[in-house]
């Protein structure tokens, strides 16, 4: 599995895609169902892949947790669009779309070689207290990475 997340100095390098974060998966045997073509809960399973790498190029997981934060998945809409095989190896993107003050919205897609998109996504996901486990605000230090790619008109 190839990782890249694309940002740098504060700027993505893609336009309108915060935090952009590719991840290039390889489809495995154990991936696919009696059809030959990856089970569904396998999508889910890079979509949790490509979202734990894009926090961890912005704020690492042991770093939320040194700091009681602990991210949560609220909710994903998928979209499949067409099946994807054994030895396809599909790339995951993902990137922020919308950053609250307590919920935040991912999207994503996973793209065959031939540009054809397979799945989209959406997911709106939260922080919560690691003690009390209640919500609490996106924490300062992500909203200021968000607000130096929006140029300070990224807050909702």
């Amino acid at each position: 599995m190839q990782i890249r997340a694309l940002y740098t100095a504060g700027m993505t390098l893609t336009a309108g895609r915060p935090f952009l974060t590719e991840i290039r998966f390889r489809v495995q045997t154990y991936d696919i169902d009696f059809a030959g073509i990856v089970s569904n809960q396998v999508y889910i399973r890079w979509l949790e892949d490509l979202r734990l790498a894009m926090l961890d190029a912005h704020w690492p997981l042991a770093d939320q947790l040194a700091n009681g934060y602990l991210p949560v998945l609220l909710g994903t809409d998928i979209k499949y669009r067409r099946a994807i095989r054994l030895f396809e190896q599909p790339l995951g993107r993902m990137w922020l779309t919308e950053l609250g003050r307590a919920r935040w919205t991912l999207e994503a897609e996973l793209v065959l070689r031939d540009a054809e998109v397979a799945a989209t996504a959406i997911q709106t996901c939260a922080f919560v207290n690691a003690d009390t486990f209640r919500p609490i605000p996106v924490p300062r230090a992500l909203r200021e990475r968000y607000q130096d790619y929006v140029g300070g008109a990224g807050s909702k």
